[in-house]
């Protein structure tokens, strides 16, 4: 679904815009969010960021950054900023409940206001007036990417936007080694450099740039709490929340932890326990035919077919005897080569 010339009509005239994302955003969910931030300022509407919850500090240093308001942080004024608004985008969730707070207020607070969506995840909830969403697109900053230049407004992509969106773009490729890496994807990171993403810097802010206390408990998920399973073809790590706290983790240091999982020889799916203490999270990741996203409907989750994510209520133990169980019913569908 691509209305971009509804949503052009629409922002024509100057908007008091609140642009939010889903709870934790990732680098796709703050890239893709800024870069329409850069956007819909140059073009003279008065915009906010809102972001449901605080993010990983390797996405601190994005062009805006400064100017984000975190709803769990300043929630008087989250809401005041949700009051004001006559226009919301809704960027990189498919499903209200993903932005915590402010998705509970947009469900009862529509009141003539616009919502936007712009996503790429599957099974959307019918919630937005206009949406831009494509399950296909690599990314929301590919959407976000898409939206400018159909809008015939791709000269106004600068540095800033141009470093937003290959943000979001490398990030939810996985630095283009994913499927989803399309020639599409190619020719948008050709522009984005062209018009001033340095693709070096922007790898080594986002992925060379952890405290020291992240790699140790990195070490220590791989040394003491990766578990392998060669009759299913899978590997996982279960996390206590004490384990988090041994560690110091802070939001973000778990990004990109099911992956290795994943990157073992003979693995086909990857799978992640977190105890957040009120909830325990869970990421699911395949290679080839295995559907993460099916399995991850089994913890009140999903996503993509080879990416996805989850959740659980129970306690972390009853949570891995879970999914064990579930694995046993699974088994000849991860028996492939």
């Amino acid at each position: 679904m691509n209305q971009t010339s509804d949503i052009k009509a629409h922002i024509s005239t100057p908007r008091n815009i609140v642009i939010t994302t889903h709870h934790k955003p990732d680098g796709d969910a703050m890239g893709s969010s800024l870069g329409l931030w850069h956007y819909l300022t140059l073009q003279g509407h008065t915009v906010t960021l809102l972001s449901p919850t605080d993010y990983g500090h390797f996405l601190h240093w994005l062009p805006g950054n400064s100017q984000v308001v975190v709803f769990t942080e300043d929630m008087e004024r989250g809401y005041a900023l949700l009051e004001a608004s006559d226009t919301i985008f809704g960027l990189d969730f498919s499903a209200l409940g993903r932005a915590n707070e402010i998705g509970a207020w947009m469900k009862t607070n529509h009141n003539g206001r616009q919502f936007i969506m712009m996503d790429h995840h599957l099974n959307p909830e019918d919630w937005a007036d206009f949406s831009i969403w494509d399950s296909s697109a690599s990314s929301t900053a590919e959407l976000v990417y898409r939206f400018i230049d159909g809008s015939g407004d791709a000269s106004l992509i600068n540095e800033a936007i141009a470093e937003c969106l290959y943000t979001g773009i490398m990030t939810d490729t996985g630095s283009f080694k994913y499927s989803n890496t399309s020639p599409a994807v190619h020719r948008i990171v050709a522009n984005l450099l062209e018009r001033g993403a340095i693709s070096d810097m922007i790898h080594n802010r986002l992925f060379d740039s952890a405290t020291e206390s992240r790699i140790r408990f990195l070490g220590f998920c791989l040394y003491e709490k990766l578990v392998v399973l060669p009759q299913y073809k899978t590997a996982y790590m279960s996390i206590t929340h004490e384990e988090l706290e041994k560690f110091d983790s802070q939001t973000g240091d778990t990004e990109g932890l099911v992956n290795y999982a994943l990157s073992i020889m003979g693995v086909n799916f990857g799978v992640l326990m977190v105890d957040r203490k009120v909830l325990r999270k869970m990421s699911f990741r395949s290679i080839g035919q295995f559907p993460a996203n099916q399995f991850a409907a089994h913890f009140n989750g999903g996503g993509h077919y080879n990416a996805a994510g989850g959740m659980s209520e129970d306690t972390l133990e009853n949570t891995e005897k879970k999914f064990l169980n579930l694995l046993e019913q699974y088994k000849d569908q991860l028996q492939y080569e």
